[in-house]
Formats: C-alpha cells, structure tokens, sequence
C-alpha cells in the first residue's frame, strides 16, 4: 500500500542539475559557464546578427536603391479585358466578382486603376467607376461615348 511515508520517486526520472548551489553541490562557483566573459554574465546572451565584432555585413554592403514614401500601389484593369465582356456598366464590386482584379490577400485592399496600352483599339460603350484612370483609358473610353467616373 502506497501511503506518504513510503513514497519513492518515479524510476528513470533524474532530478534537475542545480546549478551554482554553493561548492559541494559540485556545480558551484562558476556554475558551468566557463571564466568570465559576456556569456559567464546575466543576461548575457548573443544575437543571431552578431558576428564578434567584426563590421556587420549590413554595414560592410553599400546601400543601393530608392524607396519612393509616396509611392501608391494599385489594383490595375486594362481595357482589353472588358472588349469581350457583355455587360456595360461596372464599378469596383462587379469587377472583382468577375474575376478582373484580385480580391484577396495585400492587393485586395488597393485602390483600381484603369489602363489602356498604347496600340488598343477600344470600341465599346461602358460607364466604369474606379479610383483611378490613366489619360489613355479616359480618353478612349469618353471617345466610345461612354462615361469614366473617379469614385
């Protein structure tokens, strides 16, 4: 009968090395850390970018390249796309219930723009409502009669 008086421990369970518990704990004193230096401290542990004070490859590379803060990303249609389609008017949800401009993910959230290349020939008559329209596009649009509405 197992009772508190005679309880042992479990077998094959080995007890957590104590560590800098005094010298006849036998893991005192420096308590496996080696002599001194920045690992021996508290705290004192290196980053991964580290590389023992050598000049940092982020600091060795030049720097190249420009990175434009007011740059603006766009959901981009061109207007190939709505020659072979059968409906006339279309605003941000219709287009992206056909498929046209992409829904999901970072892009899902742009604002759409509407492009025309330089070589189309666009005949269609259609009233489309987006964020943005290149010159071209308006152009090309207005000429077919239709309407090219900035939302």
């Amino acid at each position: 009968m197992l009772t508190l008086s005679n309880l042992e421990k479990p077998q094959g369970k080995k007890a957590k090395k104590r560590l800098g518990k005094g010298q006849g704990s036998g893991a005192g004193h420096q308590a496996g850390r080696g002599n001194k230096g920045h690992k021996a401290r508290a705290g004192g542990k290196i980053p991964a970018y580290f590389e023992g004070g050598q000049m940092p490859i982020n600091r060795r590379l030049p720097k190249r390249g420009f990175k434009n803060v007011f740059h603006k990303n766009y959901r981009v249609l061109n207007l190939s796309k709505l020659q072979d389609i059968e409906e006339t008017d279309f605003d941000i949800i219709k287009l992206e219930m056909l498929g046209l401009i992409p829904v999901k993910g970072k892009k899902g959230k742009y604002p759409v723009k509407v492009l025309a290349s330089t070589t189309e020939e666009f005949t269609k008559t259609v009233h489309i409502r987006a964020n943005a329209f290149s010159k071209k596009a308006k152009q090309l649009i207005e000429a077919n009669g239709g309407k090219a509405e900035v939302i």
